[in-house]
């Protein structure tokens, strides 16, 4: 008996959420991959159970695994289906350390045009920080 997919906790998929149906598919599977729900070598859904699942086009969700395959987040396998890659995890982590080191970038330039200092800013990361504690996105 082959193991049942985890279920996963997508974020709505709608054409009212911003951006294209197959990239919050994408979206979603790596914030799966990357909070621990799946992990290396865990499957994932069918393209026409998700799609089901979903209630999107079957090629909508095929275009996001390929996009996925392509990013190293997963791999395929004829007849057996998709599966979440070894390194997938740290795929989506350096993706994401990447935006958010932009994001830093950003907010020091905006920091010194405003003339904040350095102490000053690092009181607001760490009040920022502090409030995403909250709101349960840890980030530990």
């Amino acid at each position: 008996m082959t193991p049942r997919p985890p279920v996963l906790a997508f974020g709505p998929i709608s054409q009212a959420a911003p951006g294209p149906l197959y990239e919050q598919v994408v979206a979603a599977v790596k914030r799966e991959v990357v909070s621990g729900r799946l992990k290396p070598g865990d499957a994932l859904p069918s393209l026409r159970a998700l799609s089901a699942d979903l209630m999107i086009s079957l090629i909508t969700v095929k275009r996001a695994y390929e996009e996925l395959e392509r990013d190293g987040v997963i791999y395929s396998r004829q007849g057996l289906g998709a599966f979440v890659a070894q390194s997938g995890l740290v795929q989506v982590r350096e993706e994401k350390a990447r935006v958010a080191k932009d994001a830093l970038t950003t907010a020091v330039a905006a920091a010194r045009s405003a003339g904040i200092g350095r102490d000053e800013l690092a009181q607001m990361l760490e009040r920022e920080w502090i409030e995403g504690d909250k709101d349960g996105d840890s980030g530990d």
